[in-house]
């Protein structure tokens, strides 16, 4: 029976499934939108990482007085290095995340001390926490529109879907902003925590503000063209003009890096370089000081990278007459020497660079079994395993070092503990099957309810947490 054109049009069963198809999709975008609204903490588990002893002590020079002045105790925030050539930062959690590409970009330490300083601010804010709680509360509005406008579009009509339409991505746009400018609200909130930091520690803002004036160089658009009420973050002009006053006008606004600190920036800024970009980034990056420490260590690095072991040592040795103290040149020392295939040289620079090593890296001491392992000297494999077990006491996070325990404890007949440092192993990069799997397998071998089998089971019992959706 055709539809009386004075009342609303009967809808078919197939336009009511392709209508509520439409607000599934909206529904779906709505969600996402929210769901990109913060980093998701699981994408750290995602993120090239990189592990270096050298970067890692500089960076715990950077944060060490910043963390103390902000109230947070030792090891209270995870620090990682993430393998990007963009300038950025961030947190989820207690866990910062810095660029690579922020620390080869700054030209002076103060720079990235004063990102270090801002995304210590969102941590002592608890802005993680409460954008979570206002996710959860922007999930059950964005639901209750979208079933406002499904009920609006299924039962409405063409005015009654286009209702529908407008309930949907009006809500969705309202939510949308809302959350921005939440955020831009922390960020300005972690912005005069991070100069308060700064002053604390008696430390300059003007490197948070060269910062901003970099951000603000890098958009892609002019400012006035852009809408500052769909940004995360402040407009770089904007903070700019609510810091600098403040930060001009501090005790410390004139203070600068020492010279000390300054060459190990540049000394982690070459290596960076060599290892991102080859002899030709490390060039472009000290062309106005090619003959300077920090150059000659990168175009050293380069020159080992490219198979010039010769040429590397050479550069290297003459670093280390330079600066007999630096752990890091012997480290590096030895690295050449074990890829050139003389693990036996090198041993002793390996040892020296433990020794002069002022952080106490445990990657530094899983390197050293390491190199003893390659020796080929079964009188080295006890000595090995009782450094990279040191090394894993300081630092857990050690992939590496569970592989090599595990090499280790093969050579020495030990298949038990072999197994169950596989098990560590395959546990920590989050490969939970293959870790039960050779933690039932070490079990087999091993004490019952002594501490490495209950360390077993402790893997074999492991249920992953769900990840929370939004």
């Amino acid at each position: 029976m055709p539809p009386d054109p004075s009342t609303s049009r009967p809808v078919s069963t197939r336009t009511a499934s392709a209508r509520y198809r439409a607000v599934l999709s909206v529904l779906f975008a709505l969600v996402v939108m929210i769901a990109i609204a913060v980093p998701a903490t699981s994408r750290a588990q995602r993120l090239p990482l990189v592990r270096d002893a050298e970067i890692e002590g500089l960076l715990k020079s950077y944060t060490a007085p910043i963390f103390s002045a902000a109230g947070l105790g030792k090891g209270a925030v995870d620090v990682y290095l993430v393998h990007n050539p963009t300038f950025n930062a961030f947190v989820t959690d207690r866990r910062m995340f810095i660029h690579t590409g922020a620390l080869m970009q700054a030209d002076v330490p103060n720079e990235i001390i004063g990102v270090i300083a801002h995304e210590t601010g969102h941590i002592i804010g608890g802005h993680q926490v409460r954008m979570r709680d206002r996710l959860e509360r922007a999930q059950v509005l964005a639901a209750v529109g979208a079933l406002l406008g499904a009920g609006a579009m299924v039962a409405g009509g063409d005015l009654g879907e286009a209702a529908g339409q407008a309930i949907i991505s009006g809500g969705g746009n309202t939510l949308k902003r809302s959350i921005l400018a939440y955020q831009r609200e922390e960020e300005t909130a972690a912005d005069r925590a991070g100069v308060t930091l700064l002053e604390k520690t008696g430390q300059s803002g003007a490197g948070m503000l060269k910062t901003f004036d970099r951000l603000g160089s890098q958009l892609l658009f002019s400012s006035s063209r852009i809408d500052p009420y769909i940004q995360s973050h402040p407009l770089p002009r904007d903070r700019i003009a609510l810091l600098e006053t403040v930060v001009r006008q501090s005790p410390s606004f004139g203070q600068h890096d020492s010279p000390a600190l300054q060459i190990r920036h540049d000394m982690v800024r070459a290596k960076i370089a060599a290892y991102a970009g080859g002899l030709g980034q490390v060039r472009r990056l000290f062309r106005d000081n090619p003959k300077s420490i920090p150059a000659r260590y990168g175009v050293a690095i380069a020159q080992y990278l490219r198979g010039d072991a010769k040429s590397a040592l050479r550069a290297i040795n003459d670093l280390i007459r330079q600066m007999p103290n630096h752990a890091y040149l012997y480290e590096m020392k030895a690295e050449i020497l074990l890829k050139s295939r003389q693990a036996d040289q090198a041993v002793a620079p390996m040892r020296k660079a433990i020794e002069l090593d002022p952080f106490k890296s445990g990657l530094l001491r899983v390197q050293y079994g390491h190199v003893l392992m390659e020796t080929g000297n079964p009188a080295n494999i006890s000595e090995a395993v009782k450094q990279i077990k040191a090394g894993l006491a300081r630092d857990q996070q050690t992939v590496s070092g569970y592989e090599y325990l595990a090499r280790a404890y093969a050579m020495l007949g030990q298949e038990a503990d072999a197994l169950a440092a596989t098990a560590e192993q395959r546990f920590l990069t989050g490969n939970y099957k293959e870790a039960k799997s050779f933690a039932v397998r070490a079990q087999k071998g091993l004490k019952k309810n002594s501490p490495q089998w209950v360390r077993m089971q402790d893997i074999v019992l492991y249920k992953p947490k769900k990840k929370k959706r939004f």
